[in-house]
């Protein structure tokens, strides 16, 4: 499985699309809310995709709240701050509930071929950083580790595996990494004891991939995690024994700019120990970064990450008639409306 992500720009595909689909080191592909109109639609598009690349990795970002790719014919899902406050006055209610979204929008979204949602988020919430804010549990560590495990647990029974993000924490600086180069000045001690933990805690209970921040975290590294193989071989492959999926974050937001040109941020990301990059909203941009892969002859990709990607891959998929109609959809939605 190629080790390359991209994206399309609208609700079909051109034949520049399905020519860079079908290549072999294009492993992933990323849709937006520009890429759906309805969900028939959603469907021609996906069998469009599969039809260039029957194993190809396809994902979005529907976490819920602002980051909901598709609405139309989908339950709308609540900001995880909701959990996290409900988490507040009746604990068991909001595990139970936070088990029952992610089965509920793992199985919309496996209901139209789409292998896994990049979520969960497992920043903490200091209240400073508002390109994080709701999209967070909670700012309480064992509180953002259980609300977390229980939409893992409902994903997996979906047959959807989840990306915790963004490693190791996103929510104690300001800036917003898709606009800005954050930097945050803490020390690894005090990261370490608190934005690491969730991670930890949910790689203990299935969590399958995640994805480093485009953060310089000044006390640690010189380099963004996502090009840091202090974070990301040193700590979370050796330190943590972690041995998921690590997806880059998005190498076109201005965080990643560091790292040069497009050959350049996907070469330093693989190197440092991201098993896919992601290159998104510049096509350009992925047409330099594959044109690298192809004629690369020094670039050193882990043996273990092709089987790790495959992991990734969807389970069964449900009619998405059958599912609106049983029982359990019907109480999941109507009690996600309540809450």
């Amino acid at each position: 499985m190629g080790p390359l992500m991209v994206d399309v720009e609208g609700y079909a595909l051109t034949n520049e699309d399905r020519v860079l689909l079908s290549n072999s080191l294009v492993g992933g592909l990323i849709l937006f809310s520009r890429n759906f109109s309805t969900p028939a639609q959603l469907a021609e598009l996906i069998a469009e995709i599969r039809a260039c690349n029957e194993n190809i990795l396809i994902a979005v970002d529907h976490e819920g709240g602002r980051v909901q790719r598709f609405r139309e014919g989908f339950t709308r899902i609540p900001p995880m701050r909701k959990f996290g406050e409900l988490y507040a006055t009746d604990q068991a209610e909001a595990k139970l509930l936070a088990h029952e979204c992610g089965w509920l929008f793992a199985s919309e979204l496996r209901a139209y071929d789409i292998d896994f949602s990049f979520a969960p988020v497992l920043d903490l919430d200091y209240g400073v950083s508002s390109v994080i804010g709701d999209r967070a549990f909670s700012g309480d560590v064992a509180i953002v580790s259980e609300l977390a495990t229980a939409l893992i647990e409902g994903m997996a029974e979906a047959g959807m595996a989840s990306t915790g993000k963004h490693f190791p924490g996103h929510g104690a600086i300001e800036a917003d990494s898709h606009v800005a180069l954050p930097k945050d000045n803490r020390a690894f001690n005090e990261i370490e004891r608190f934005d690491i933990q969730p991670f930890k805690q949910l790689m203990a209970n299935g969590l399958n991939a995640v994805m480093p921040a485009h953060v310089i975290y000044t006390q640690c590294d010189e380099h963004p995690a996502g090009f840091s193989s202090f974070w990301l071989k040193d700590i979370l492959r050796s330190q943590m024994s972690f041995n998921g999926v690590i997806f880059s974050d998005d190498l076109t937001m201005e965080g990643a700019t560091v790292a040069g040109g497009y050959a350049s941020r996907v070469r330093s990301a693989l190197a440092a120990g991201c098993d896919m990059a992601l290159v998104c909203n510049n096509r350009s941009g992925a047409i330099e970064a594959l044109e690298y892969l192809e004629k690369s002859d020094d670039l050193m990709i882990d043996p273990l990450s092709n089987s790790r990607l495959v992991a990734m891959q969807g389970g069964d998929r449900v009619d998405i008639e059958l599912l609106q109609t049983s029982e359990r959809w019907q109480r999941v939605t109507q009690q996600l409306v309540n809450h």
